[in-house]
């Protein structure tokens, strides 16, 4: 019987709803899973897929279905077309307990001086992946990996990666989850084949969110869309806990860069001490305000947004710091604050 992997704090897990490994349901990326199934089901999958989107627009969930699909039914069109692999089979049942041995997710592990999560994707869980590709192929001739995200990589870890993707061993897949595929070494991206995955309409926004908040009514669902921004994922942390609270403030943060409030700072930072995990969620939230408002400016071809994207890499690399080694949130808050106001100074967004 295989042993079971515990993973550590799941990065892309809300509270309350299933993991992705459990999902079946796919929302809103019928382009990426057709071109997926066509690969796999034609025998010629690649070695390595790079998964791209924002966070909770369904990468985790893809990279599980073609996993199942994989462990299943190999690269053949024995299994459903877009597919899906029934709940009650064997391979389907091992990969939502964590025990199937032709599987192995790599994803930053837990510091065992703090208990916190690490603030990088080590070099030594990348190694990982040569003794695991190296055993005898699991059920169906098969192994898989996915690493998520290969944002979290550090430089060691990387290049370690890319041994991995110049020599990649047969009967195997790499499936990489990434936010920003732009930060991953271009020699990583040129050796994997891009699956791109949109944020969600509003009719998939709405469907999601009937299935998972049936007692919202329209409004509040409509709302939840508008805020997160295409993002089932976002939408769900929003209406779960102090989410919603928290995103408000991310957006005043941006809003009042040119004029913080320093009391109204100090006091979002002692709320986030006291609320679980609030570092952590309120950075992601501002992190993706800003990355939307940046978005948006480029669509529109303003000029000058580079230093707003040095701007949010220096947000979500102290924000990650900062949760990673367990930082003091007043302190993190301020700096965000004053980091903004440097580049608002020259330029509101």
């Amino acid at each position: 019987m295989a042993k079971k992997t515990v993973e550590p704090k799941d990065s892309d897990r809300i509270e309350g709803f299933a993991h992705p490994r459990e999902t079946a349901a796919l929302l809103g990326q019928d382009l990426a899973l057709g071109r997926a199934a066509r690969a796999l089901r034609a025998g010629r999958p690649p070695s390595a897929w790079l998964i791209t989107g924002a966070p909770g627009v369904g990468k985790a969930t893809l990279a599980y279905r073609i996993a199942r699909y994989l462990l299943a039914f190999g690269a053949t069109a024995e299994g459903p077309e877009d597919l899906r692999v029934p709940q009650d089979h064997p391979a389907a049942r091992q990969v939502a307990s964590q025990a199937h041995p032709g599987l192995l997710v790599l994803k930053r592990a837990i510091n065992p001086r703090t208990g916190k999560l690490m603030t990088v994707l080590s070099v030594d869980e990348i190694r990982r992946l040569a003794n695991f590709f190296g055993m005898t192929s699991g059920a169906g001739g098969w192994r898989v990996a996915i690493v998520d995200t290969a944002d979290d990589m550090n430089d060691n870890a990387a290049n370690a990666l890319l041994k991995m993707l110049e020599e990649p061993p047969g009967n195997a897949m790499l499936l990489l989850l990434s936010n920003t595929p732009g930060r991953l070494l271009p020699t990583i991206r040129s050796r994997c084949q891009r699956l791109d995955l949109r944020p969600l309409d509003e009719a998939a926004m709405d469907q999601g969110l009937k299935q998972h908040l049936p007692d919202e009514n329209a409004a509040e669902r409509a709302a939840l869309a508008r805020l997160a921004g295409g993002s089932i994922g976002a939408a769900l942390t929003l209406a779960t806990g102090d989410g919603g609270a928290l995103a408000k403030e991310a957006d005043k943060l941006i809003d009042h860069a040119r004029d913080p409030d320093l009391l109204a700072l100090l006091t979002l930072g002692e709320k986030l001490y006291r609320t679980q995990d609030g570092l952590e969620l309120f950075g992601e939230f501002l992190s993706a305000s800003l990355a939307d408002r940046i978005r948006a400016r480029a669509y529109a071809g303003a000029p000058g947004l580079e230093r707003w994207v040095a701007a949010l890499n220096r947000l979500e690399q102290g924000f990650a710091r900062a949760a990673g080694l367990n930082l003091e949130p007043r302190q993190t808050v301020l700096s965000a604050a004053r980091d903004l106001f440097h580049v608002a100074r020259n330029g509101a967004l």
